[in-house]
């Protein structure tokens, strides 16, 4: 956002190009981290295709679509229909609680609304439902669910996801903090905070995974560490929008309410995990 408040392109641009320079393998756009809680749903649609533009076919984007209604999360993935993202992020639907059979109904009828490929995403920290290993191996039958991003922390789902699915189903760590012991279980990845402002370092850390080199993933990955968990000092985006001006990757940090600037005691924090992370 600009000091208005209104999408910022130049900022935007200067991401995108940061991330096609340091080796990140795709871009979300409009996920959490991309505020797509405080953007209109015209602004959800503008920003998206606004990446794919300053992407200029150079980095996969990925479009975020979820919705706590099944109508506006199939319309939201329709408007993305031939623009050329990659697939869609759908998160769990938040607030409503459904049961597990109302997730499964949601993400089916999604699915068949589209030939885009979607990836699931739970994390019940943020929207107060969990979708469960057996939900997603359910999911996973249907021929354009491809992939889950998993942000529940907990370790133990991913064999527990891999029990029941196909091996062609990829399993996405949504927490920095144990992606890669997550992908040392057999993840193939990790959909990313800290790489917002740690782009080469997380690229190098799935790279080292993916060469089953843990060792030096592991070095690389403490050094990370602070930035982690510091990043979520206050709740994201705040402390990765502060970090991004601080690193000059934005313009500015600013953000729409109801989320508030960084407090002082917050940028202190993140000033030290930067510090250690080796960023300044």
């Amino acid at each position: 956002m600009d000091d208005n408040g209104a999408v910022d392109r130049a900022s935007l641009k200067k991401l995108v190009d940061y991330h096609v320079a340091s080796g990140t393998v795709a871009i979300v756009s409009v996920g959490t981290t991309g505020e797509s809680a405080t953007l209109s749903h015209d602004e959800h649609g503008d920003v998206v295709v606004m990446t794919l533009e300053l992407a200029d076919g150079r980095i996969p984007v990925i479009a975020g679509t979820g919705a706590n209604a099944t109508s506006e999360a199939i319309s939201l993935t329709k408007r993305f229909h031939g623009t050329g993202v990659v697939g869609c992020l759908t998160v769990t639907p938040y607030y409503n609680r459904p049961t597990q059979e109302g997730l499964f109904q949601h993400f089916k009828a999604i699915a068949e609304h589209t030939d885009l490929p979607q990836i699931l995403y739970n994390v019940p920290s943020r929207t107060g439902c969990d979708m469960l290993p057996e939900t997603i191996a359910r999911l996973s039958e249907v021929k354009n669910i491809v992939a889950v991003k998993e942000a529940t922390g907990n370790l133990s789902r991913v064999s527990q996801i891999q029990e029941l699915v196909d091996d062609k189903f990829i399993l996405l760590s949504g927490d920095d903090a144990s992606s890669l012991d997550f992908m040392q279980l057999g993840g193939r990845g990790v959909i990313s905070v800290t790489a917002n402002i740690a782009a080469w370092e997380m690229a190098q850390l799935c790279a080292l995974a993916a060469q089953g080199d843990f060792a030096a993933a592991r070095r690389l990955n403490q050094r990370l560490m602070p930035l982690h968990q510091k990043l979520f000092v206050e709740p994201n985006p705040i402390p990765v929008k502060w970090a991004c001006k601080a690193l000059g990757l934005m313009a500015t940090d600013t953000l729409r309410l109801p989320m508030t600037p960084l407090t002082d005691t917050g940028q202190a924090v993140m000033e030290r995990a930067l510090k250690q992370a080796g960023l300044q």
